[in-house]
């Protein structure tokens, strides 16, 4: 019987033949951390005797939740962190830098066949780029940054087969809740998603970035993709280091396959207060919307804010009573949008601008929706008190749909104010 990806990747990371149930030790390629996990990591780490880290090249720090240290408290969390860093030779990303999962993918720590672990759930994203990327706890970072290794049961995985082609107005972020509304929020729990199909050559990087980051949203241990053209493209010049891409055989065992045409989406909004809370946007046209955030690691990226910017314009600008937060999903990213006058044409508008990072998403930083507020965001969950405040509603949608209902002041089909296409 063949291999999954999955199961190549931990069978080179562990040395044995490692199949669907299986525990296996498995060898590091990079361990992450933020500062919502680093902090309790280093205690895990002084109560295990830590004295050394197992190699600094392969460990990353990144503050990117308390971006701006909103206070005295978070600003100590961020000291410590730097000073553990610079002890040991540990890489760290400090405030305003980007939300981790884009620095490892921009920087060239993500490559196809490694095994990356990160201590925020989200580091799935790395699926996007070939790798075996998860998300771990602060105990488990401590140790692996400790001993270089980590001990994992191999997933069973799920075939999501994408065929079609996406229309107008339909994104990566559609694609995801459609997803998530087909599986659920616990659908694919302790499973690989591995996505497949004819629709998966037209993706660009970016695109992909989405669907393996809200993987997660389904209970997927990791959401992950083939290596192709547009994946080395992606690479070239990000890391020198040999590259080496993994595919499944054509007799590998799935638990399971999905198949969803791309060319049938609408564009698509999960209502609160859960992901797969998934409909049409048809169905939730007209909600009032008083506060739109456009970012995160799902929404973030210049490609977004360009789409957006032209939904926007077409819309006349942002509607009275509406708040629109605008926080790249990195420093490059920033620079970019600054550089082409983006970022100075959605101030001009009236949108507040935050450095990058997870703050708003998360609720860890400003700014926060009032109470009783709807919110549409770009961003991969919608729990109540998710942005920071119990009492607010948020929707999830794609940066177009975000960008209608901010030029609106209510939930629109964003192909009823511009035609934007991926």
């Amino acid at each position: 019987m063949g291999k999954t990806i999955s199961e190549k990747i931990l069978s080179r990371a562990s040395g044995c033949d490692a199949r669907a149930g299986a525990l296996v030790i498995c060898d590091v390629d990079c361990a992450m951390g933020t500062d919502g996990s680093v902090p309790m990591a280093l205690d895990y780490f002084e109560r295990m005797d830590g004295t050394r880290v197992f190699d600094p090249d392969r460990i990353v720090f990144v503050m990117d939740h308390y971006a701006g240290e909103p206070h005295s408290q978070t600003a100590g969390l961020h000291e410590r962190m730097r000073a553990f860093a610079a002890r040991h030779g540990v890489a760290v990303y400090d405030t305003g830098e980007g939300i981790s999962h884009q620095l490892m993918v921009e920087t060239g720590r993500t490559r196809p066949g490694r095994l990356l672990v990160g201590a925020d759930s989200h580091s799935v994203t790395g699926g996007a780029l070939n790798a075996f990327a998860t998300g771990i706890g602060s105990s488990d970072l401590a140790a692996t940054m400790i001993c270089g290794r980590i001990w994992l049961k191999v997933p069973r995985t799920i075939k999501v087969v994408l065929t079609g082609k996406t229309g107008p107005g339909v994104f990566p972020k559609d694609i995801a809740l459609a997803l998530a509304g087909i599986l659920g929020a616990d659908g694919a729990a302790y499973h690989a998603l591995e996505y497949d199909g004819p629709a998966v050559a037209d993706l660009d990087v970016e695109d992909r970035l989405v669907i393996s980051n809200m993987s997660v949203e389904m209970g997927a241990k990791v959401g992950i993709f083939g290596a192709d053209v547009k994946t080395m493209a992606y690479l070239d010049g990000r890391t020198a280091e040999p590259v080496t891409p993994v595919e499944a055989d054509a007799d590998a065992e799935y638990s399971r396959e999905v198949t969803l045409d791309l060319s049938r989406l609408t564009p698509n909004v999960a209502r609160p207060h859960a992901v797969d809370n998934v409909v049409g946007i048809g169905e939730a046209i007209g909600t009032p919307i008083q506060m739109v955030f456009i970012g995160t690691c799902t929404g973030g990226r210049v490609r977004d804010f360009h789409q957006a910017l032209q939904i926007l314009r077409a819309a006349g600008g942002i509607a009275p009573g509406v708040h629109l937060v605008i926080t790249p999903a990195s420093r490059d990213v920033e620079t970019g949008l600054r550089r082409d006058g983006s970022l100075d044409s959605l101030a001009a508008m009236g949108a507040t601008i935050t450095p990058p990072g997870c703050g708003p998403c998360c609720g860890t930083a400003a700014p926060v929706p009032g109470d009783g507020v709807n919110v549409i965001s770009t961003a991969n969950r919608n729990f109540k008190a998710r942005m920071g405040n119990a009492t607010a509603s948020i929707y999830l949608a794609s940066p177009a749909a975000c960008a209608a209902a901010a030029g609106t002041g209510r939930i629109t089909d964003p192909r009823d104010v511009a035609e934007v296409r991926r």
